[in-house]
């Protein structure tokens, strides 16, 4: 896991003259699941890394570390990147729905909603953050592929789309929807049996997923739903993956798509929406390579434009689903640098005051990352090191083989990329608190998530009456 300071900002930074300009040489502002740091990133006067406007060390010093940092800036610009490109690329109606497992917050959700995209949820949490942030409910999904009926009764009473994942959604809709004055508005979800080349744990196309009706059943569920007066089956989805470098199998999920469309149609299903989710990636470390946001958007709708036009299908509405190249760009996660070990001959660790419960994903995926200094962002790197993590695990390193300039006690250490399933599918483990999360935009920071104390963690427990509590 060997994460280098970029050329192009080693370029730019280290230009004369050059504080406060881009900090990356090349940065894509158009599609900014292309470049390593948020689109605001620059240097201030004394050399230091800033983004929104905001110096980094200065926020770390303001609101503690561990801290999430996000930008407003990269977020709307991912925002209107997608449906600028699919109003453009699309000859049909199109809807952008941000995948909020990614990262599920008010301020996400509302920030998603003014900029005109809807919302993918997955569980009650994720639902009523997107309601009570603003997101219309007629612009949400329910996804999931073990509903509870009280999430479902939710969406329900709620107006959401729900997407049936399996018989047992069926089950309880039919206990549910019956008597309403109008029919529960669904989706389909199948597996189309396509794969790609990503981690083993985020591929869901391929036929052995717990996600969605087999090929086989689609028929019979079709059948099944068009005796149901309680129900409308507004569209179809599926998706192939996370973290995809390739297009290709996009083109090959049309077709499939396509053909489960003209079968629903033809069965007396409306079926104006098709869901072809989401999985475009991101650059996290120099050597990434992925598609922008327009190339992706440009073969998805010309690909589900053509398989439509082939078998003589009406356009239906397009929809999909991105998450991680939506936010994790515009995140960036502060932390301070603590202990050191070294054995010779072998390796230097480096501590820092947060880890896996703030980023699991090194120790879950072995995902890498890029990071630089906060304050001395463009010295030149001096010694490589492990940044490892505070939790009572061995595992728990963020960053292996990293190179850096001399390192020490209380420097602050960016990570960048962190944006997507850092907080998300962050934990308490070892009672850690979390941490606090700011917006920066136009140099002010504004709180989003207040840090977890302590005492909150002692919230839910429940001491038996036969023990005796510590006054």
């Amino acid at each position: 896991m060997v994460s280098t300071v970029p050329p192009s900002i080693r370029t730019e930074a280290g230009a004369a003259g050059r504080q406060g300009q881009p900090f990356e040489a090349e940065a894509d502002r158009t599609s900014p699941n292309r470049n390593l740091t948020p689109i605001t990133t620059a240097l201030d006067p004394e050399g230091r890394l800033t983004v929104g406007g905001c110096t980094l060390s200065d926020l770390a010093r303001t609101y503690g570390t561990p801290l999430y940092v996000l930008d407003e800036a990269t977020l709307r610009a991912t925002c209107r990147a997608y449906r600028e490109a699919l109003e453009a690329a699309y000859p049909g109606p199109s809807l952008a729905l941000y995948a909020s497992k990614a990262n599920s917050s008010l301020a996400i959700s509302a920030l998603v909603a003014e900029e005109g995209l809807g919302l993918d949820a997955v569980s009650a949490g994720e639902l009523l953050t997107a309601l009570r942030g603003g997101m219309p409910a007629e612009r949400i999904v329910l996804h999931g592929n073990n509903k509870s009926r009280e999430e479902l009764e939710l969406a329900v009473n709620q107006g959401v789309t729900v997407v049936v994942d399996n018989a047992r959604d069926l089950e309880l809709l039919a206990e549910i929807a019956p008597g309403r004055s109008e029919p529960v508005r669904l989706m389909l979800r199948f597996t189309p049996g396509i794969e790609c080349h990503t981690h083993e744990y985020i591929r869901t196309g391929h036929l052995d997923s717990k996600f969605g009706f087999d090929p086989d059943q689609l028929e019979q569920v079709l059948r099944q739903l068009a005796q149901c007066p309680w129900a409308r089956l507004d569209g179809l989805h599926a998706h192939i993956g996370s973290q995809i470098f390739e297009l290709e199998p996009h083109r090959d999920l049309a077709g499939v798509m396509a053909d489960a469309l003209a079968l629903a149609r033809s069965l007396g299903h409306p079926c104006t929406d098709l869901n072809v989710g989401g999985g475009l990636g991101i650059r996290y470390v120099a050597s990434d390579d992925p598609p922008s946001i327009q190339e992706w958007v440009a073969v998805v709708a010309g690909a589900v434009a053509d398989a439509c036009r082939e078998r003589g299908l009406a356009l239906p509405r397009l929809l999909c689903e991105p998450g991680r190249s939506l936010v994790a760009t515009a995140g960036v996660t502060l932390y301070e640098v603590g202990s050191r070990k070294e054995i010779p001959g072998l390796r230097t660790y480096v501590a820092i005051d947060g880890g896996m419960s703030d980023n699991p994903r090194p120790i879950t995926y072995q995902s890498r990352y890029t990071a630089l200094l906060a304050d001395r962002p463009t010295a030149v790197s001096e010694e490589t090191v492990t940044v490892a993590g505070k939790h009572c695990e061995s595992g728990d390193l963020l960053l292996k083989d990293i190179a850096l300039p001399a390192i020490g006690s209380g420097d602050v250490l960016a990570v960048f990329a962190t944006g997507a399933y850092n907080a998300s599918m962050g934990s308490n483990y070892n009672r850690i608190p979390r941490p606090a999360a700011v917006l920066v935009h136009d140099g002010v920071a504004e709180v989003v998530q207040r840090r977890e104390q302590p005492e909150d963690l002692l919230r839910y427990d429940v001491l038996p009456a036969r023990f005796t509590p510590v006054p």
